[in-house]
């Protein structure tokens, strides 16, 4: 297969408008009409990385950090970062980053990171896209109704009932015609009056999934110009957002939350901002990264503590003002995307019929040591 379908395949899941302004997320590095194999998820690009993908004989990297912040002035293989662009594009290996889009995605970062601290009735924080639904109705002999549904359900056909998956509206009807002479396909005699059973199926399509599922309908239904209709519904928008806040399963202090993150996160050490660590905590906010300039809005929206990394100084300052208490775990708490991007990577691969490998990096990135 080619990087581009499993490309494809995940900007259905976190397109990159969701990413913030001048993030560059998306191919790093090589080309999406290479042939891939083998697929190692990292949370970031570096020089012991690209060795492990190496040896492991991995072509394609997906990282969560982009490994290109920043553009090369020069080519200068003395430079660290240069030599391992050169050592990535000599192995032929393509690298793609999806960051602050995957941050944003519904079931993406900020989503696994709620689920490993155990919050539930989970609300959204930060504003990150608004969405367009599309209502789309089909036209289709009613024999071909439920090969036509089904097929635009998997390619992202949904209407938006959370609580249920492939939610679909179908009526029957009988369509009355004439064929004229040379009619292609030919349906019934030319010049004479002929009938079908017609059925008229309706969903509701977010934006992201659009294109896929109109490319879809165009192979899938009978006719060589499908019948349809496609209407932007201007009172619907789905709300992408950045952080959630949730409850956790019983109250703690904030010592015991902190405890909870080292603990849940796999760290040897974090910092805590609070004037009282035996202060009870039930709602909590969490934003994966470099959250700190959120801590106000978190607090406007009825959270107790908030978790984020890369806390500076004169915010911390600030958060104690506000009396809000604050757990920095660090920013490697994202690692958590290696194993969720890999199960998610094999769910698709084995939905699809890819015959790709599925390898998950096992550096250690983190920067930093806890003395």
């Amino acid at each position: 297969m080619k990087a581009k379908q499993l490309i494809e395949r995940f900007e259905q899941f976190a397109p990159k408008k969701l990413a913030m302004e001048k993030d560059p997320v998306g191919l790093q590095i090589g080309s999406l009409n290479q042939e891939i194999h083998k697929v190692m998820t990292t949370l970031d690009v570096r020089p012991e990385v690209v060795d492990e993908a190496i040896a492991n004989h991995v072509d394609f990297i997906f990282a969560h950090h982009p490994v290109m912040f920043h553009p090369a002035h020069n080519l200068d293989l003395d430079d660290p970062q240069n030599a391992m662009y050169a050592k990535i594009i000599a192995n032929h290996i393509t690298v793609y980053a999806a960051h602050t889009n995957l941050d944003a995605a519904d079931g993406g970062m900020n989503d696994w990171l709620a689920e490993a601290l155990q919050l539930t009735n989970l609300s959204g924080m930060v504003p990150a896209y608004d969405e367009s639904v599309f209502r789309l109705t089909v036209q289709v002999p009613k024999v071909y109704a439920t090969a036509v549904r089904m097929s635009l359900v998997d390619a992202g056909a949904q209407a938006s009932a959370a609580q249920y998956s492939g939610y679909t509206y179908e009526i029957d009807g009988t369509v009355y015609y004439v064929p004229k002479a040379g009619a292609d396909p030919t349906m019934g005699t030319a010049g004479e009056p002929n009938e079908i059973e017609d059925s008229r199926l309706e969903f509701e399509v977010p934006e992201r999934n659009l294109h896929q599922v109109l490319k879809t309908l165009s192979d899938v239904h009978p006719l060589e110009k499908p019948l349809y209709n496609l209407i932007r519904l201007e009172d619907k928008k789905h709300h992408f957002t950045m952080g959630r806040i949730g409850d956790l399963p019983h109250s703690m202090s904030v010592r015991e939350l902190a405890e909870d993150c080292k603990q849940t996160f796999g760290v040897s050490g974090l910092r805590v901002i609070a004037h009282d660590m035996a202060q009870p905590i039930k709602r909590v906010a969490i934003l994966g990264g470099d959250g700190g300039k959120f801590f106000h809005l978190a607090q406007q929206k009825g959270a107790d503590a908030y978790v984020t990394g890369d806390v500076y100084y004169h915010t911390g300052h600030d958060m104690l003002a506000a009396d809000f208490p604050v757990v920095d775990p660090g920013h490697h708490i994202e690692s958590i995307c290696i194993p969720k991007l890999a199960e998610l990577f094999k769910q698709w691969s084995d939905q699809y019929h890819w015959q790709l490998a599925i390898y998950q990096s096992t550096i250690n990135t983190d920067p930093f040591t806890f003395m």
